[in-house]
């Protein structure tokens, strides 16, 4: 894999986990500067292993999901079970995938692929 693909594969990761973030309207600039932070992570990542460039998009999902549970709170929250009263996040699945989902982990319901968030549900 040539250097422009892996930037390819990077920038796609990148736009799609800010698409998310913005479906929620928590894209502000500290956000966005995590994104950043797991781009250049996983920049370095795929350099050691370049067949994991196509996962990068679940993986800088999960990065970012990781640190905002620091500094945010969860997120994304699963909108499958707002009755519960047990606010919880959606999990990326799978973990190391071509095509990863949000998936609520109490339901096992696919809610959106990552970068789809917020979007008309795929029939």
């Amino acid at each position: 894999m040539g250097d422009m693909e892996m930037e390819q594969a990077l920038h796609a990761a990148r736009a799609l986990v800010l698409a998310d973030l913005m479906a929620d309207k928590v894209a502000d600039a500290d956000i966005v500067s995590l994104v950043e932070d797991a781009v250049v992570h996983r920049r370095w990542w795929v350099e050691q292993w370049p067949e994991g460039a196509a996962f990068v998009a679940g993986l800088i999902a999960q990065d970012v999901q990781d640190a905002l549970l620091d500094r945010y709170g969860r997120w994304p929250l699963c909108p499958v079970c707002t009755e519960s009263g047990d606010p919880h996040a959606l999990d990326v699945e799978p973990e190391l995938g071509t095509d990863p989902h949000w998936v609520c982990p109490k339901t096992a319901v696919a809610v959106a692929r990552v970068g789809r968030l917020g979007a008309p549900a795929e029939g």
